[in-house]
């Protein structure tokens, strides 16, 4: 969600050199075909030791950047000291409304105060603008470049799942981010396969089921209770050949989650299943989506701090998503494939 920024970024400072810093293997993936890259540095710091990832750091000083820009959102002292390390004069961040000072908020010098009515992208947009002095044209939309070979590579996966060209294709994301007690965000996957059903029996469609190499017994779950043969999981070797499957399907119905963005990225019809996130933080960036959510008085619950996720209501945890029932999700959907015919 930072890629509208880092297009508007480029086009402010035309002459400038831009490198990511990156430590997961699928935001590798985005960010090394972005034009606008001049350097990926690529680092798993949750898998190696805090003195490997000390000397990683300091190696980049050498480069002697004029600024560090603390994408948002990472409200974690981590990388607020990992910017001030860096050694950059200007250290672009978001000043957050939570846990700002106790994770080292105040190292950064050029900031921007949290809104939480506004988009990830649009803070991204903002501290940019703050960073730059420049106000920006309209926004893009987010960006995944697809070559050639993953194109064809989705298009010959589709073709051996729809028996006719205008065959509907539905895509389920039932995993999201476990990291902080995030696995909690998600429906059940029982619902999905409800759901899946009810969508096969109205428009003899076919279902998709995507997710992570660790989210292969959550895809499995939804298809062991659909009709047979009528699902099929998506298992592919890279993060840009399920995004050029994903581009295949008519509709993605997800939790929230990194495919949820992806989807948005392609430009595909999105139902959103959100229960404790600020909906507000995390929509379906310019793309057509219906939110599915059962907007209680204790919604949202959940905003960017280090702290797990809970819930503090005393009649049912996690509400929000436990009662979402399958009707409302399926009368979003026909909503959405109503108004796309």
């Amino acid at each position: 969600m930072f890629t509208p920024a880092l297009s508007f970024l480029k086009k402010t400072l035309p002459s400038s050199e831009i490198d990511a810093l990156i430590m997961f293997k699928g935001v590798k993936d985005i960010y090394e075909r972005l034009p606008e890259i001049n350097t990926i540095h690529y680092f798993d710091f949750l898998k190696n030791s805090k003195l490997d990832s000390l000397k990683f750091v300091m190696q980049l000083r050498k480069n002697k950047y004029d600024a560090v820009i603390n994408v948002y959102p990472s409200n974690r002292k981590e990388y607020n000291l990992i910017s001030l390390l860096i050694g950059a004069p200007k250290r672009a961040g978001i000043e957050y409304l939570r846990s700002n000072m106790k994770e080292l908020g105040f190292l950064n010098n050029v900031k921007v105060k949290e809104n939480d009515s506004v988009h990830n992208v649009e803070e991204n947009i903002k501290l940019v603008m703050k960073l730059t002095g420049v106000i920006g044209p309209e926004i893009s939309g987010l960006r995944v470049i697809l070559n050639s070979d993953e194109t064809e590579y989705a298009n010959q996966f589709v073709s051996k799942i729809k028996e006719d060209e205008n065959q509907l294709l539905i895509g389920f994301h039932p995993g999201c981010n476990t990291l902080k007690n995030h696995e909690k965000r998600r429906w059940e996957i029982e619902k999905f396969s409800e759901l899946g059903n009810k969508l096969i029996e109205k428009f003899d469609a076919k279902i998709l089921l995507f997710g992570g190499p660790d989210e292969i017994d959550l895809k499995m779950g939804v298809i062991n209770k659909i009709k047979k043969d009528l699902a099929f999981s998506v298992d592919t070797n890279t993060f840009t050949q399920t995004a050029a499957i994903i581009e295949k399907v008519d509709l993605f119905i997800t939790n929230d989650s990194s495919l949820m963005h992806t989807a948005a990225a392609m430009k595909r019809d999105v139902i959103a299943i959100i229960g404790p996130t600020n909906k507000n933080y995390i929509y379906p960036w310019e793309t057509n989506y219906e939110i599915a959510s059962l907007e209680l008085e204790c919604s949202p619950c959940f905003f960017y701090s280090p702290r797990p996720l809970t819930c503090s209501r005393t009649d049912i945890q996690f509400k929000c998503i436990k009662e979402l029932n399958v009707d409302t999700v399926y009368n979003k959907a026909l909503q959405m494939l109503q108004k796309t015919n």
